[in-house]
C-alpha cells in the first residue's frame, strides 16, 4: 500500500481495518511497535522497508472458524507473493467448501442441543457467525485480491473457483441453513469485485446475480441486514439494481427488443427487495409526497425514481415499436403478427410488472405506468393474450378495463390448474350413463383438489370409448343435466336433510380449467359474491324480474306513496307452507320504509335475498371453484378479471349460429378432395340443417356442441373428414378424440342428407363416436 509522510500509524492501521485485516492490528518495525499517534515521516523508515502487520488473537468460541479462516487468507497470501507457486493454492476451493460445510455442522450441533423446534433463522444463527469470522479474517480481501491481481492466470483460475463455492444454489454444495445468511458476504464480495476487475467481469456479474437471489429468498433477510435500517440497505443494494436497469435498457433499444432470462430474474429480484425495503419506510407504506424525490437528488429516494421513470420511457419507446410491427402485419396480411413472435415479447410484461411494483411508492410512475398502457392497447393485449404462464401479472385487475376478452381470459386461465396428460396421474372415473349425476359428483366430491388438478380420465360403463373427447361428452352432459330446470340445483346434505349445498361447485371450475364450453352460463347473483361485490338492482333483473320491477316502482313513487305501502326493514318467507319474518337489519320490523332511507332498504333486501339466505351454499361453492385454483386466495382476482358476460362466453360457449364457412375452413380432408361430389354434398347437407341438427352433428363428430368464443379457431385441433370403406347403407362414425369423421362415399346427395340427419338427432349423437 502507498501512504503520505503525515499520515499517521493509526491511519494506516484503520486503513487495512476497513479492507478486511482484521481487528486490534499492531505494526511492528525491527522488533519494535509503532505507536499508533506517530506521524510515519517521524520515524525515518529507509526506502523499501519491511514492515510486520500483527493482529492479536481473540477469546473465541469458534477457533476451529479462526484456525481455518486464517489458514486460507496466509495461503492466498502466500500465492499472492509468489505467483509462480500456484500449486499452493490448488485447493482453495476445498478449504472454502470445508469452512461452509463447518458452518453447517455447527447449525446441526445447535439444532439437537434445542429441546424444541427451531425456525430458520434461528438455525441460521451459527453459520452467521461462522461467515462474520470468515469475513473479519479477511478471507474475503484475500481472495478478490488474489483473483485480481494475476489475470489469466492459473491462480486467477483458483481463486475465481474458491469465491464460486458461495455462487451455487445446489444444497449439496451450500446447505440451505447456510445460504440465507451469505447475503452480507455476497454483498462485500460485489463491492470489492466491482472495484478490483470492474463491473463487466464474469465473476462479478455471477456474484451480483446471486446476492439478488439471496436477497430474495422466502426465509427473508439474514439477521444482520435486518438490524440495518432500510434505507442503509436500499443504498448498498441499489448501485447493483441501477446496473441490471442499464443492461435491460440496452437490450431493449437492440433491434429485436429481447431481454435475457438472468436479467430479468436478476431485475425482479432486485426491485422485489427494493420495494419491500422503500415500503418499510415510507411513513403508512403508501406513495411517496413528490417533494422527496423531486428536490433531493442524491438520495436513494431520487435515483429509484430517477431509473423506474427511464425503464418506463424505454419501454414506451418498445411498445411503440410493437405498435408500428401491430399496424403493418394487419395492413399487409389482414391478420396480427403470429403468436410465436409475441410469446418471445413477453419480457416486456416482466419488466412492466417490476414497474407496477416499484409505482407502489411513486404516484406519479404509477400515473405515468397507466398513461402508457391507455397509449398502447393493441400491443398490450398482443402480449397478454399470447402470455405463458405467469403467476405475477395479477396487478393487470387494475387495467382490466384496457384488456380484450381474449387476454383477460388467458390471465385467468393461468389461475387454472394445467392438467396432467400422462396417464398415471389422472383422476380416473367409471361412470354409469343411468346414474349420470350421483356417480359423477361422488368421484369429484371425494377427490382431493390435488387429484383434480393433475387432470381428468373417464370412461362411461360398457362403452368402449375413452380419451378426451369422452371427457368433453362427460362435462357437456353432466352440466346439461346439472341445469336442467327439472334438477334441484340446491341438494340437500345426506347427514342433514334441511342443509343443502350447490351440487354444481367443482364441476364448474373443472369445466373452465379444461376449456370445455358446457352451453350453461351463470347468472349475476351468484357471480358478483364470489368476485367480493355487492349486488346492486341492475343485478337481479333476469334473476327475479318481480322484485326488480317492484324495487324500481318503490324507487319512482311520491313520499306519500312510500308512507302507505307501511314497509319495514325486513321480509316474509315462505317454508313448507309457514311463513317467518326476516329483519334486514337489527330492529328491522320496526323500522318504517320512507322515501329517505328508501335506497338502503332496497339494498339490504337485495343482499339479503340473493346472498344472506343462500350464504351456506355460496360458501360451499366458492370453496368447490377454489379448489381447482393453483391458488385458492386468487378466487376474487379470478372474477376481478372477468366480468359475467366473459364468464358465460367462456362455459356457454357461442349460442349463436354457426358460421359455414369458418367450419369449412377449419376441416382438413383424408382419401377425399375438397372439390368431391361427395364432400360438396356433405357441406350441402349441413348447410340445410337447423342450428340444432348442426350442433348435433358437431358433437357427434367432436364431442363439443358449443364452439369457443373465437369460433372454430378456439378447438385444439383441426377438424377431419375421413372416406370411410364402409358401404353406403352405413352410418358415418367418429373418433372425438382427434375431431375425425369418418364418412363413406354416399352416392347421391339425398341419401347423404338422410344419413347425416339421423345421427344429427340428440339421442343418437350422444355416445355415438369411439376413441
Amino acid at each position: 500500500m502507498h501512504a503520505a509522510w503525515d499520515d499517521t500509524v493509526g491511519a494506516v492501521l484503520g486503513h487495512l481495518a476497513e479492507r478486511g485485516f482484521g481487528r486490534d492490528l499492531r505494526l511492528v518495525y525491527a522488533g519494535r511497535q509503532l505507536a499508533s499517534k506517530t506521524v510515519l515521516a517521524e520515524l525515518c523508515l529507509p526506502p523499501d522497508s519491511t514492515l510486520h502487520l500483527l493482529s492479536r488473537l481473540r477469546s473465541t468460541p469458534y477457533p476451529d472458524a479462526w484456525q481455518l479462516a486464517s489458514y486460507i487468507v496466509s495461503i492466498a497470501s502466500i500465492a499472492r507473493s509468489d505467483p509462480l507457486n500456484s500449486a499452493a493454492v490448488s485447493g482453495l476451493d476445498d478449504l472454502v467448501k470445508e469452512f461452509i460445510l463447518c458452518a453447517h455442522r455447527a447449525n446441526q450441533r445447535q439444532r439437537h442441543d434445542r429441546d424444541s423446534p427451531i425456525d430458520a433463522q434461528a438455525m441460521g444463527d451459527q453459520a452467521a457467525h461462522y461467515l462474520e469470522i470468515f469475513h473479519e479474517a479477511g478471507v474475503p480481501f484475500a481472495l478478490v485480491g488474489l483473483y485480481a491481481a494475476y489475470p489469466h492466470s492459473t491462480i486467477h483460475f483458483y481463486a475465481g473457483n474458491a469465491i464460486k463455492c458461495f455462487l451455487t444454489m445446489d444444497p449439496s454444495a451450500l446447505p440451505p441453513d447456510v445460504l440465507p445468511v451469505t447475503a452480507p458476504l455476497l454483498l462485500e464480495f460485489c463491492g470489492m469485485l466491482s472495484l478490483s476487475v470492474g463491473k463487466e467481469d464474469e465473476l462479478y456479474r455471477s456474484c451480483r446475480s446471486m446476492l439478488a437471489s439471496v436477497l430474495c429468498l422466502p426465509s427473508g433477510l439474514p439477521a444482520s441486514l435486518k438490524l440495518k435500517s432500510p434505507s442503509k440497505l436500499i443504498e448498498q443494494v441499489l448501485p447493483f439494481a441501477e446496473e441490471i436497469v442499464d443492461a435491460v435498457m440496452y437490450e431493449l433499444a437492440s433491434l429485436e427488443m429481447t431481454v435475457s432470462s438472468k436479467n430479468l430474474e436478476d431485475l425482479s429480484n432486485f426491485f422485489k427487495v427494493l420495494r419491500q425495503q422503500a415500503l418499510c419506510w415510507v411513513p403508512n407504506g403508501g406513495p411517496l409526497p413528490k417533494n422527496l424525490y423531486n428536490s433531493e437528488r442524491d438520495s436513494w429516494v431520487w435515483k429509484l425514481h430517477d431509473i423506474s421513470m427511464n425503464l418506463l420511457n424505454r419501454v414506451d419507446e418498445c411498445l411503440k415499436k410493437l405498435e408500428m410491427d401491430l399496424s403493418l402485419s394487419s395492413e399487409s396480411r389482414g391478420v396480427n403478427v403470429s403468436q410465436s413472435r409475441w410469446v418471445a415479447r413477453s419480457h416486456m410484461l416482466v419488466v412492466l410488472t417490476q414497474l407496477d411494483f416499484i409505482s407502489m411508492i411513486y404516484e406519479d410512475l404509477a400515473h405515468n405506468l397507466r398513461l402508457v398502457l391507455l397509449a398502447h392497447i393493441d400491443p398490450l393485449n398482443a402480449l397478454v393474450r399470447f402470455s405463458k404462464r405467469n403467476e405475477h401479472l395479477h396487478w393487470l385487475v387494475k387495467h382490466k378495463d384496457l384488456l380484450c376478452f381474449e387476454a383477460r381470459r388467458n390471465l385467468v386461465m393461468m389461475m387454472l390448474a394445467e392438467g396432467k396428460d400422462e396417464y398415471g396421474e389422472l383422476h380416473e372415473m367409471l361412470i354409469d350413463r343411468a346414474h349420470l349425476l350421483d356417480e359423477s359428483f361422488g368421484y369429484i366430491m371425494q377427490a382431493k383438489s390435488s387429484e383434480l388438478h393433475s387432470g381428468l380420465f373417464m370412461e362411461f360403463k360398457n362403452e368402449e370409448a375413452t380419451g378426451p373427447g369422452v371427457l368433453r361428452e362427460w362435462f357437456f352432459v353432466v352440466c346439461q343435466a346439472l341445469f336442467n330446470p327439472q334438477q334441484v340445483l340446491f341438494s340437500p346434505c345426506p347427514s342433514d336433510r334441511k342443509r343443502f349445498f350447490l351440487n354444481g361447485r367443482r364441476i364448474i371450475g373443472l369445466a373452465l380449467m379444461h376449456r370445455v364450453q358446457v352451453g350453461i352460463t351463470l347468472d349475476n347473483t351468484l357471480v358478483l359474491p364470489l368476485a367480493g361485490r355487492s349486488i346492486k338492482l341492475e343485478d337481479i333483473r333476469q334473476a327475479d324480474p318481480v322484485l326488480y320491477k317492484s324495487c324500481k316502482d318503490i324507487l319512482k313513487m311520491d313520499a306519500a306513496v312510500v308512507d302507505g305501502l307501511e314497509l319495514t326493514f325486513s321480509r316474509d318467507v315462505h317454508e313448507l307452507g309457514s311463513r317467518r319474518t326476516i329483519e334486514l337489519c337489527s330492529g328491522g320490523k320496526d323500522l318504517r320504509v320512507n322515501i329517505r332511507n328508501r335506497e338502503h332498504y332496497i339494498d339490504l333486501l337485495i343482499k339479503n335475498t340473493f346472498v344472506d339466505s343462500i350464504s351456506v351454499q355460496l360458501t360451499h361453492f366458492a370453496r368447490g371453484f377454489s379448489d381447482i385454483l393453483v391458488d385458492p386466495e386468487l378466487r376474487k382476482v379470478f372474477f376481478d378479471f372477468l366480468g359475467p358476460e366473459d364468464l358465460d362466453r367462456m362455459l356457454g360457449g357461442r349460442s349463436n349460429t354457426i358460421n359455414l364457412e369458418d367450419w369449412k375452413l377449419h376441416t382438413q380432408y383424408n382419401g377425399y378432395k375438397e372439390k368431391d361430389r361427395n364432400i360438396i354434398w356433405f357441406w350441402k347437407a349441413v348447410e340445410g340443417m337447423s342450428i340444432e341438427q348442426q350442433r348435433d352433428l358437431l358433437f357427434f363428430w367432436t364431442s363439443v356442441k358449443f364452439l369457443p368464443p373465437d369460433g372454430f379457431g378456439g378447438l385444439a385441433s383441426k377438424l377431419y373428414i375421413y372416406k370411410a370403406s364402409e358401404s353406403a347403407d352405413r352410418l358415418p362414425s367418429s373418433h372425438t378424440c382427434f375431431y375425425r369423421l369418418c364418412l363413406p362415399a354416399y352416392p347421391s346427395l339425398k341419401v347423404t342428407k338422410n344419413q347425416l340427419q339421423k345421427i344429427a338427432q340428440e339421442h343418437v349423437s350422444c355416445s355415438f363416436g369411439t376413441w
